[in-house]
């Protein structure tokens, strides 16, 4: 059974940032990636040292199309 690997925004940053997302935008605590390529957007909510909660973090790699493989362990 694979389980989500929990992640703080700057790991998920760094995984969106490998598949070619670029940060457009800032307001508040939350930024906004997207993807020129394939035509996806990621909102990321940023709050340093502190991990994204689970659903969260599920909602942003589905959108953004990542592979589970990155943010999912064995």
């Amino acid at each position: 059974m694979t389980r989500i690997r929990r992640m703080n925004a700057d790991d998920t940053e760094r995984i969106l940032a490998r598949y070619g997302f670029e940060l457009v935008s800032q307001k508040g605590s939350h930024r906004k990636w997207r993807n020129p390529e394939y035509k996806l957007q990621a909102i990321v909510p940023y709050h340093k040292g502190r991990d994204l909660p689970i659903g969260t973090l599920r909602n942003i790699m589905v959108s953004a199309n990542i592979p589970e493989t990155e943010w999912k362990t064995e």
